[in-house]
């Protein structure tokens, strides 16, 4: 390699350091949002909630930096076939964080209306036990990442069955709770809301996983990613 070549091959090293550490820092922004999130919900703390949704903005203005970024190291250092992989899974991954980070956005535009009703015997904690587990989830898809791990990252996909089925455990038990009492319906249906948001945090941290399994391996995953979702699969529609 000439001197020209390895100049432009650090300076590339360069930016792509740069561009990875702003999905890291999106990354720990995203599980804290998580995890606070959760909180608010279990507690009631509508002053938590509130800071949730205000800190939401931040991570959508660190995608676009990310994006930025990302577009301007193509632009200018042309990168080979394999380095261009590498800048378009940052990318990917800061898609897949910005949507977790709204749907832990959404997760706390509902605890306001939550705390004003009738609270269900242990739902809090439920939904706080699944956040937990998909936190770990995006954490160790992170690390993965970072590490170009792809046996870590194929457990973090095999995780995500273990979160399906929690979700399967809380619809079957918002159900019950609307039959034996028809006024426990409109909190259930924000629960079971709530919960379907936390389960596909999931899929996103497992969308991750499977970047780097890519990354790492140069394919993707051949096998179906295993589901534990035995409900329909209704789409979240609260986007904002």
């Amino acid at each position: 390699m000439n001197r020209d070549s390895k100049h432009i091959s650090s300076a590339f090293d360069r930016d792509l350091e740069t561009v990875q550490a702003l999905v890291v820092k999106m990354g720990g922004m995203v599980e804290q949002a998580i995890i606070d999130a959760a909180t608010a919900l279990e507690n009631r703390d509508e002053d938590l909630a509130q800071e949730v949704r205000r800190r939401d903005r931040a991570i959508d203005e660190l995608e676009a930096r990310t994006n930025e970024e990302a577009a301007r190291l193509i632009a200018l250092r042309a990168p080979t076939a394999t380095d261009l992989r590498v800048v378009l899974s940052v990318i990917k991954i800061a898609a897949s964080l910005e949507r977790v980070g709204d749907f832990a956005k959404n997760i706390a535009k509902r605890t306001g209306v939550l705390a004003q009703l009738p609270p269900i015997s242990g739902s809090g904690s439920s939904l706080r036990r699944m956040s937990v587990a998909v936190e770990r989830m995006l954490q160790d898809a992170l690390d993965s990442y970072i590490q170009r791990d792809a046996t870590l990252a194929e457990d973090v996909r095999q995780r995500d069955v273990e979160v399906d089925q929690m979700y399967n455990a809380l619809f079957r038990e918002f159900l019950t709770h609307m039959m034996e009492d028809p006024r426990n319906i409109t909190a259930c249906m924000h629960l079971h809301f709530i919960a379907k948001n936390i389960e596909r945090m999931g899929d996103h941290a497992t969308t991750i996983a499977e970047q780097v399994i890519y990354l790492a391996t140069g394919v993707m995953p051949e096998e179906a990613r295993p589901k534990g979702d035995s409900t329909a699969r209704p789409q979240p529609v609260d986007q904002g």
